[in-house]
């Protein structure tokens, strides 16, 4: 049984407390219940099931069918035949009797009840909803004892069996980076205390080297965190993760043991290690690294640390100009050196704003030597209890691949029986239905036999073969069977086929034969060529055709539709050249350099700019005039167009 206590608010959820009891759930009632009608069926039928584990198993099955009935009926009856020793039973208890023999399990129900709402800080009327989730909750003692330790009653807006496993594919969804899903947080505690457990060293007089444990991550925590814990040791030591509280828990109280070091020991004081313990998204406390803490002295002149000082004070005292070159390093810079000062907890540290460089040059401690921090990452050993060794651990891996594969296989294989099955079936009724024109009787009748042998292999000698086999049997029936089904499929498919070659030769005769303007440049002994190409298509074709309506269906087809296919294909790969010819390009006339008019000449502008004017090479329209003419014509002279043509050839 468990209890959570969830605070929500809009796309948010929050884990409060947590409690659980690992002796109460669904199962104790089944056994309630056998432990009952096996005592009934000793004195009743001399039968002691104890002693028989099919019988137990059997009656366990009955059992747990005979509590979900009680769970909506007052009474239930209970029926086995031959449950032990040849000997039927039978069995009858009513609700009342059960909550009766149950009574020790039900009050066990409100301790994890009493113990969520205290480990949350939480009244019972500050509950608002109470859910209730888990096939065993349909008991109705377990909702009536519900309803009067919180006020209300129990909700049912889920599923009580499967709302556990939408609820875990749904948190997979939310951490996997291939789904999206709606935003929504989740903040989840951790509901156990863990502590970290260490040696004291030898040299410590007060401890002596006796055992020290610190908790971190004490019970409710939230999951991820991340702490950081300081030790003083001289060489290299262990730490245990351990469990503080294991009263709750059947599991050993340590977790994992931490080997960190070796490290550089110091000749004066006792080096600093920073240890970063991690609790992940998981759940799982683990140690990740170590650091290694050591302060040394750098001697800097004063002269120069002030010149320093000095600059660095006059870019603070510059206006706050974002677009200056260099303004945001200087930000940096001057907040590392802050940070490093900080860290190193020294006093003289460049300072931030407003402090002037007088003041630096009459502070005391600018003659002190500069500490700087030096950080070491030092190594650490990982040995976690219970967990498998790295080659027991890749020979696991191994295996599930190994076990991966057999599946596969067996799937495969499962797939090319059911092919056959399939086969066989599917054969039978076409060989009946449309297939019967298509094959001879005595072909039949023996295809038929070989399907009726294939059906009762499989389900006697051929229950359980490989792959191969069934693949196998699979290819000697489709050996008589493909021809049948090929014959069919010519016979479907020709009529479409011919009809498109028919199209084919008929429109590119009609093309080639056409007194369309399209196909005037294309040569007569191109077009001739295409309708003897056309001629000799349509004569294979015809022959063909008269062939095939000779033969009947069952025989073997001589017009294949792959062979019209192929004749289409040519044909068009033929005359799809010489019938999409493009026109040749007409010569582009060059454009005549324009000439000024003679003096009192009106007339020649208009003509030069009418459409209908086609000058000559010179570009004087008036040399177009007909003979014996003593005047320049007009500029809509109909005759100017009869020249156009001849003037456009000599250009």
């Amino acid at each position: 049984m468990q209890v959570c206590i969830a605070g929500f608010k809009k796309g948010q959820l929050k884990i409060l407390a947590h409690s659980f009891d690992r002796s109460l759930g669904g199962r104790d009632f089944d056994e309630v219940l056998f432990h009952h009608f096996s005592a009934k069926f000793k004195e009743e039928y001399k039968i002691d099931v104890s002693q028989n584990a099919r019988a137990c198993l059997r009656l366990r099955a009955a059992c747990e069918k005979l509590k979900k009935v009680l769970s909506a009926n007052p009474e239930a009856p209970l029926n086995i035949e031959c449950l032990m020793d040849e000997k039927d039973v039978r069995g009858f208890i009513k609700r009342e009797e059960f909550e009766q023999i149950s009574a020790p399990i039900l009050q066990c129900v409100k301790a994890p009840l009493e113990k969520a709402l205290a480990d949350a800080g939480l009244a019972v009327g500050d509950v608002h909803m109470v859910e209730v989730v888990g096939s065993a909750s349909r008991i109705p003692s377990i909702l009536k004892i519900l309803t009067e330790f919180f006020g209300k009653e129990p909700r049912r807006t889920m599923n009580a069996s499967e709302c556990v496993g939408r609820g875990c594919a749904l948190q997979c969804a939310i951490l996997s980076p291939t789904f999206k899903v709606r935003e929504f947080q989740v903040n989840e505690s951790f509901p156990f205390p863990i502590s970290l457990s260490w040696k004291g060293s030898v040299p410590d007089a007060q401890n002596g080297g006796a055992e020290q444990e610190q908790l971190v991550f004490p019970k409710g925590n939230p999951i991820p965190s991340v702490k950081a814990v300081t030790f003083h040791k001289t060489s290299s030591f262990s730490v245990d993760v351990q469990y503080s509280d294991v009263s709750d828990l059947q599991a050993p109280a340590k977790i994992s043991t931490y080997t960190i070091g070796p490290f550089p020991t110091l000749r004066s004081e006792k080096p600093k290690l920073k240890v970063k313990v991690r609790l992940n998204l998981h759940g799982i406390v683990s140690v990740d690294s170590a650091t290694l803490l050591e302060e040394e002295e750098v001697e800097v002149p004063v002269s120069k640390e002030l010149a320093k000082e000095d600059a660095k004070m006059e870019t603070d005292e510059k206006p706050n100009d974002t677009s200056a070159p260099g303004a945001n390093e200087t930000d940096v810079n001057m907040q590392d050196a802050k940070g490093t000062a900080e860290a190193a907890g020294v006093e003289n540290g460049v300072p931030q704003s407003g402090d002037k460089p007088v003041q630096m040059e009459t502070d005391t401690k600018v003659e002190a030597p500069k500490k700087k921090v030096k950080k070491t990452n030092v190594p650490v050993a990982e040995l976690v209890y219970g967990a498998m060794l790295s080659g027991d651990l890749q020979k696991a891996v191994e295996k599930e691949f190994e076990m991966a594969l057999q599946d596969r296989v067996m799937e495969e294989t499962k797939d090319k029986k059911n092919a056959v099955e399939a086969y066989v079936y599917d054969m039978r009724n076409k060989l009946c239905d449309k297939y019967h024109d298509f094959v001879t009787a005595s072909d039949k009748e023996e295809l038929m036999a070989k399907l009726q042998e294939t059906e009762d292999w499989l389900y006697e000698d051929g229950e359980d073969e490989t792959k191969g086999v069934y693949i196998a049997k699979l290819e000697e029936l489709k050996k008589q069977g493909d021809p049948i089904e090929e014959r069919y499929k010519e016979y479907s498919e020709r009529g479409t086929i011919i009809d498109q070659l028919a199209y084919c030769i008929n429109s590119y005769r009609e093309a080639a034969v056409s007194n369309d303007t399209k196909f005037d440049h294309i040569e007569l002994a191109e077009k001739q060529k295409v309708l003897n190409e056309c001629v000799e298509a349509e004569a294979w074709l015809r022959e063909k055709k008269q062939q095939q309506d000779q033969l009947p269906k069952y025989a073997t087809p001589v017009l294949l539709s792959a062979d019209v296919r192929k004749k289409a294909e040519a044909l068009d790969r033929f005359c799809r050249p010489i019938m999409m010819k493009p026109k040749p390009a007409k010569p582009a006339t060059p454009e005549a350099p324009a000439t000024p008019p003679h003096p009192g000449s009106e007339a020649q502008p208009q003509g030069a700019n009418s459409p209908k004017a086609s000058p000559n090479r010179n570009g004087d329209p008036s040399e177009n005039v007909p003979a014996g003419s003593g005047e320049a014509p007009p500029a809509s002279v109909e005759p100017m167009e009869t020249d156009k043509p001849e003037t456009t050839s000599a250009a």
